[in-house]
This record gives structure tokens, sequence and C-alpha cells, in this order.
């Protein structure tokens, strides 16, 4: 079972997603059924940020002075599963997602979704830094993509 703490620091999500936790939460529970990890606790933490604060943490902890969509912050390299784990963290910028700001509600948790996913598959140890990587991390979003529209629409 998937158990994920959601944070905010920043108002305007609250324009958007009306209840973030329930949002969050009801994504993980249209999870593929091995991202479910049935009879395992497995927690992660989310941020739910702007580009302000993501742009300190990207500088601070990946050297890079600029705001970013997305970090997702592993806490192991090669996560293995086990009856107790914690994943890690996933920060999201509001600015990022809410571009353009004429986009409706349903097209802004259509991103959010989207990069929610992305970050995710961090977490579990997927990266996109070669080509051959990226096609496999790729194939997995799209893997939980589809399970989770298929649920929720």
């Amino acid at each position: 079972m998937i158990n994920i703490d959601v944070f905010s620091e920043e108002k305007a999500w609250s324009k958007k997603l009306k209840n973030k936790e329930l949002f969050f939460k009801n994504i993980c529970k249209a999870f593929p059924k091995k991202y479910k990890f049935s009879n395992k606790k497995v927690t992660f933490s989310l941020l739910l940020s702007n580009n302000k604060n993501i742009q300190k943490l990207n500088k601070s902890f990946r050297k890079k002075n600029k705001s970013t969509d997305i970090l997702s912050f592993p806490f192991n390299k090669k996560n293995k599963i086990s009856k107790n784990t914690y994943l890690g963290d996933i920060i999201i910028s509001y600015n990022y997602i809410n571009k353009p700001r004429s986009q409706n509600v349903s097209s802004f948790k259509e991103k959010t979704l989207k990069i929610f996913i992305h970050g995710f598959v961090h977490l579990l140890g997927f990266d996109h830094k070669r080509n051959k990587d990226y096609y496999k991390m790729l194939k997995e979003e799209n893997f939980i993509y589809k399970s989770v529209k298929s649920k929720t629409d």
C-alpha cells in the first residue's frame, strides 16, 4: 500500500486543486497492480511548491541555479521495496504546471498527473540520463499513466 504525505507551501495550488491530498491519493490508488505494493507499507512525501523555492532546492542539491518543473529525491539509489519502505521526496512547482495561466482546471490536473508520475518513477530508480534509460522510463510512465486514466476517467 502506498502512503503519500502531501505538503503545500504555495497557496495558489488550492485554486486549481480543491482537495490536494485526495487528488494525489486517488492517483496512487489507480496505479497498476505492480505499483500498489500490496502487503507492504511504501511511503513518500510530496511538496507542492513554486519556482522560487524549487530554484533554491535545485541550486543546493543539484548545483543548478534555475527553477524546474519537478525535483525527485530518491531515498535510496536502488530501491528494494521491503515491508516498510520510504521512497523519498517529490517537489513540484506550481508556476511550471500553471503555464499558460489561461489553461482550464482540467488541463492543469492533466499536467500535474503526468509530472507527478514522472517524479514517482524517479523515486523508483528510473532516470533519463542516457537515451536507453529515457525510453525505459518513458515506457514505465506511460504504463502507469494509462492505468490511472482508465480508472479515473
